[in-house]
């Protein structure tokens, strides 16, 4: 048994559980989003889109500048924090691989998240990783004025995900402006009209009351 390295949940062997790492990717998936309004848009959108309003650190008079956003572009710290926790990943899982050269927030977010199986199977840090995603995630979240959208569940995963016809089951969720339903458990994607009409037509029936 173990514990997970960020909530820590009792875990079979894994040192980061299921809900954690279910939430690490959607957020390494959000941040190359947030990381690009955060270099586009110096006016903070905390009362809507397009209307500029006061900041909280004015650069002076009537200024509209937002100075944390211009802090936050001159220090680098996202794609700082998220290639330093790559090239540790890509160092403790191959230890002879020479370390990867900076390649941008969203080159390393994806690389992250294709390894997520391994690190939360075997990375001892996998905790610290979540915990520095969550909390680059708020800080550009609270920089941009945007709040963290919630999700839904749409339905239940029919993905067959063994040689026996096991059906995977698990919630399938959605939030505003995404254009594919992922399932967090097997990874199974839905995306395109066809895809999504035999995911509702073998939806199971509801539980009578």
């Amino acid at each position: 048994m173990s514990t997970c390295g960020l909530c820590g949940t009792t875990t079979d062997e894994a040192v980061l559980c299921h809900r954690d790492t279910v939430r690490l990717a959607e957020r390494l998936a959000d941040l190359p989003l947030l990381h690009d309004e955060i270099v586009h848009c110096l006016v903070p959108r905390q009362h809507g889109w397009g209307e500029i309003v006061a900041t909280r650190t004015a650069a002076g008079p009537r200024s509209p500048l937002n100075e944390d956003v211009l802090d936050e572009l001159g220090s680098g710290e996202m794609a700082a924090v998220l290639h330093a926790r790559r090239v540790d990943i890509q160092r403790v899982r191959w230890p002879h691989h020479s370390p990867p050269p900076p390649d941008g927030v969203a080159a390393d977010c994806r690389w992250i998240a294709m390894e997520l199986d391994w690190i939360a199977a075997h990375y001892p840090a996998a905790g610290d990783l979540a915990a520095e995603v969550r909390s680059l995630e708020a800080r550009a979240r609270d920089l941009v004025g945007d709040p963290v959208p919630r999700r839904k569940v749409v339905g239940s995963c029919i993905a067959v995900v063994d040689d026996q016809g096991t059906v995977c089951g698990a919630d399938i969720t959605h939030r505003a402006g995404e254009s594919r339903l992922v399932c967090r458990s097997c990874r199974c994607v839905y995306e395109g009209q066809q895809e999504l009409l035999l995911l509702l037509h073998y939806q199971p029936a509801d539980t009578p009351s």
